[in-house]
């Protein structure tokens, strides 16, 4: 007997998204955590610029492709619960207790652009003609 489970097969996007995301977050800016000292004893940093566009550029590919194959829902919700978990994961060693008004922002952050990104990505799809079948 074969069990049906369609929750299930319905995360498996979003938390393919997540890991892809984890992966990206430890690629790109998980290995940098010292801050950068300038001439005038300014600090600036951990991350360089290069280091976030390249993070963006990485994820903007798999969100689209899930958001144009029907999945704009798990593109959002499993982009967005992977970069709060990596930022969660790599700024809770702050004694502060500071790291916590940038995990919420960077989950915001992270909503609301994969988010528009979907909509736009779907939006697309919707337009584009049917592609034909090949016989």
């Amino acid at each position: 007997m074969r069990l049906q489970m369609p929750g299930f097969r319905a995360a498996i996007p979003a938390c393919v998204l997540a890991g892809v995301s984890v992966a990206a977050w430890a690629a790109w800016l998980g290995w940098d955590q010292q801050y950068d000292v300038r001439p005038d004893g300014s600090t600036s940093g951990p991350y360089a610029v290069w280091q976030v566009v390249g993070l963006v550029l990485t994820l903007l590919g798999p969100v689209c492709r899930a958001a144009a194959r029907g999945h704009s829902s798990a593109a959002v919700g499993g982009t967005t619960a992977g970069l709060t978990l990596a930022a969660w994961v790599d700024w809770s060693d702050d004694a502060s207790g500071l790291f916590m008004v940038g995990v919420v922002l960077v989950m915001a952050g992270t909503f609301v652009t994969t988010a528009v990104v979907s909509a736009v990505t779907d939006t697309l799809r919707r337009d584009l003609p049917p592609a034909r079948s090949v016989r």
